[in-house]
């Protein structure tokens, strides 16, 4: 009974039956493609050198490089104020001032300007304090003469009577106090008596400082007295 509804089939395919695939065209090998993903070789001749390792031997050699050697600097030249000297064969400026500065400060003329200002106090000031100020003064002129006192104390003491002479009183007061500061081993004794000398000459009126005010000439010593001259009167 079923046999009879069975028809024989078309032996063709047809439209709706399922590609068929061929397993066999698959093995066989096609063109070979570039890979992407690996990196050319470079072409020889041409290219950096090849990087060296560096050398555990710290006595080697440092590897060659093809940077030029930066050039040789020439002599340079010396500084503004340096102590060259000129064609004549004379030291420049700089060498005169430092020459100047180097120079030692006169004792005769320190002691001038504060002997002045001690006369100036005299009129005002009490007979025991002029006399305590004239005994610090002797010490400072006997320590300047006995070479006791060091060069920077000179020097300030140089200044410190120019400073009193044009009646610069703080400047005189503060170069005092920077010597007590710094150097009080050298001037305790006799430093006392120029501070009372600053103090008491602040306090005059400008006629008795102008004898101290006047500009110093060449400091000269007192001529002794003609005994020829005496005997014969």
């Amino acid at each position: 009974m079923e046999d009879r509804y069975i028809k024989p089939g078309n032996q063709e395919r047809g439209w709706n039956d399922p590609p068929q695939f061929s397993y066999g065209l698959q093995k066989v090998p096609g063109p070979q493609r570039n890979l992407l993903n690996k990196r050319a070789a470079a072409p020889a001749g041409t290219g950096t050198p090849p990087i060296r390792p560096p050398s555990s031997s710290p006595m080697a050699p440092p590897p060659p490089s093809d940077l030029a050697a930066p050039p040789v600097p020439g002599p340079a030249r010396p500084p503004l104020g340096c102590g060259t000297t000129q064609k004549g064969g004379g030291p420049l400026l700089g060498d005169q001032d430092g020459s100047r500065s180097e120079a030692e400060p006169d004792v005769e003329r320190v002691l001038l300007v504060l002997n002045r200002a001690l006369d100036a106090c005299r009129p005002t000031v009490k007979d025991q304090v002029c006399s305590d100020v004239a005994k610090r003064l002797r010490l400072l002129e006997a320590s300047w003469r006995s070479g006791t006192l060091s060069l920077p104390v000179r020097r300030r003491m140089d200044t410190l009577s120019l400073e009193l002479q044009s009646g610069h009183w703080d400047a005189a007061d503060d170069i005092h106090r920077s010597l007590m500061v710094d150097h009080v081993t050298e001037v305790s004794q006799w430093m006392v008596g120029v501070k009372r000398l600053i103090a008491e000459t602040r306090n005059l009126n400008p006629e008795p400082l102008e004898p101290l005010q006047k500009p110093l000439g060449p400091v000269q010593d007192t001529p002794a007295p003609d005994q020829d001259h005496g005997a014969q009167a």
